[in-house]
């Protein structure tokens, strides 16, 4: 096996990672906490959420569903033309699911963090390597989040690619600010902090003018999580040593890169994995602005005037979230620039849902974990305060709060 060259490395992320082409395509990934009306305070079996699943049959409109290792169900929407056709697609099978989640009990909950114990219930090898990496800090990323993830075309050539990822990664702490939606203490976006905090070598923001050198530098200096070959953990060792010592091939180059989880990720299109998940009627209201500012060419140059002086806030997206005045600046400039594009990329019927969100939070300078008293997540029903973990349940662990370092 021939050892991986460097120039392979750029041409693997110039061509896949950054595949270029016309942009206008929407996806999106939107990750739910399951709670069962009846014991709101247990989490559920991810055997069973399947078994109701499996009845189901697949989403109408071609989502596919997966499962996160806490249980999370994952709708994932096939892409489609504008913001308005996405929206509608992933609504659909969203009602699906809901529709035969409810004959047995259950309900989706859309928040960015989950109260209930941290449950481990994933048995791929990849999750189980996962945990070993990251210890117990890690059980609560992969276990107690949930974000809504807004996929977008990386841009029609190689000048627009860098504009887009440039627009992307100065509207990352905006849109992280408006929609916090998973307070702990001090916190308005519980689940940013603990992503970004986690491994910031493989998590934090990768920035940079050029996209391709900078996301080649971030894949080399981050640790490599296992080798493939009997699923070895590798602590410690950089992809970039890996190569000076070892034999990695394209594929091992391939399988790294997924397990990278920046706010912006380079796919082929561009994966915007900053914004927590919202309840109905709201979860929409980040794909059409995200959609909206990057794929509309006056809105997209608005954004990224209004956006520049919080490029770098992720720390105050994440404590004080549209409290803070740069962020609310821009946060507030952005939205009607959203609002002025959608109807020019079909998305008329959004508009409304936009609107009343901004009303209701943007311009007050508020977002969704304000309304929760004392900025700690009201569940349900009040029995999920006094959760306890279920003896029989798989491992749980209880974390301290995530701070800022």
């Amino acid at each position: 096996m021939s050892r991986l060259t460097i120039d392979e490395v750029y041409e693997h992320v110039n061509g896949v990672c950054f595949k270029t082409g016309p942009p206008g395509l929407v996806g999106i990934e939107t990750e739910w906490f399951v709670i069962d009306r009846n014991t709101p305070s247990r989490s559920v079996p991810v055997s069973r959420v399947r078994a109701v699943m499996e009845a189901a049959g697949p989403p109408p409109a071609g989502s596919r569903v997966t499962y996160e290792p806490g249980g999370q169900l994952e709708l994932s929407s096939p892409p489609r033309r504008g913001p308005a056709a996405a929206h509608a697609a992933i609504a659909r099978d969203i009602a699906h699911v809901t529709a035969h989640l409810a004959k047995e009990d259950l309900c989706l909950d859309g928040r960015g963090a989950d109260l209930r114990p941290t449950v481990f219930q994933a048995t791929a090898e990849r999750y189980r390597r996962m945990r070993e990496y990251f210890g117990d800090h890690g059980l609560r990323m992969m276990c107690g989040t949930a974000s809504l993830q807004v996929c977008l075309d990386i841009g029609a050539d190689g000048a627009d690619a860098a504009r887009r990822w440039r627009l992307a990664h100065a509207l990352g702490p905006v849109l992280a600010a408006a929609f916090a939606n998973s307070p702990g203490p001090s916190v308005r976006s519980r689940r940013q902090v603990v992503w970004e905090t986690l491994d910031p070598g493989r998590t934090a923001a990768v920035g940079g003018d050029d996209p391709v050198e900078a996301w080649v530098r971030y894949a080399l200096d981050a640790q490599v999580m296992l080798i493939r070959d009997g699923w070895r953990a590798a602590p410690g060792l950089t992809f970039r040593e890996w190569m000076a010592t070892g034999r990695p091939d394209l594929g091992d180059l391939a399988y790294h890169l997924s397990t990278l989880f920046p706010p912006v990720r380079p796919q082929g299109w561009l994966e915007l994995r900053m914004i927590d998940a919202l309840p109905p009627p709201y979860w929409p209201v980040p794909v059409a602005v995200a959609a909206a500012l990057l794929d509309d060419p006056v809105a997209a140059d608005l954004a990224a005037e209004a956006a520049e002086p919080a490029r770098d806030r992720w720390r105050q997206a994440a404590r004080d979230a549209l409290t803070d005045p740069v962020l609310a600046r821009a946060a507030r400039r952005c939205f009607a620039a959203a609002l002025d594009a959608l109807p020019r990329l079909g998305g008329d019927a959004l508009v409304p849902l936009v609107d009343a969100y901004a009303g209701r939070f943007v311009e007050r300078g508020r977002c969704p974990a304000d309304e929760r008293p004392g900025h700690v997540p009201m569940p349900p029903r009040p029995e999920m305060f006094t959760a306890v973990p279920d003896a029989g349940s798989p491992a749980t662990a209880t974390e301290e709060e995530p701070t800022w370092t």
